[in-house]
């Protein structure tokens, strides 16, 4: 099923901590219908011209689009980075049920 009103919405966090504040936000706000929380990644990048490598925990984030911009703004008032990674991707297809599920949970 074509699902382009979809989205799945990466965020990384440096604390678990961090991440459930921002899940449970965003779910309490119903702005997004279910977020999954993977622990101890290895982030490698480059910040201020340098190269970093750091411990975080990674956000999967399904939502809709029109909900992108409130979900942004609640992760950046919410999130200890002064950049944080927000990047959302369409969801091109899904089971029907769940992407119904989706739009029920974020009503």
């Amino acid at each position: 099923m074509p699902a382009s009103e979809h989205i799945l919405v990466l965020c990384t966090c440096p604390s678990p901590n961090d991440a459930s504040v921002i899940a449970t936000t965003l779910l309490e706000e119903r702005i997004a219908a279910c977020i999954n929380q993977l622990p101890e990644i290895r982030s490698h990048y480059r910040w201020e011209g340098k190269i970093q490598h750091d411990d975080e925990v990674l956000l999967l984030i399904k939502t809709s689009a029109d909900l992108f911009a409130r979900l942004e703004q609640t992760i950046k008032t919410l999130h200890p980075y002064a950049t944080p990674e927000i990047i959302a991707i369409p969801i091109v297809a899904g089971s029907a049920e769940y992407l119904r599920w989706i739009d029920a949970s974020i009503a």
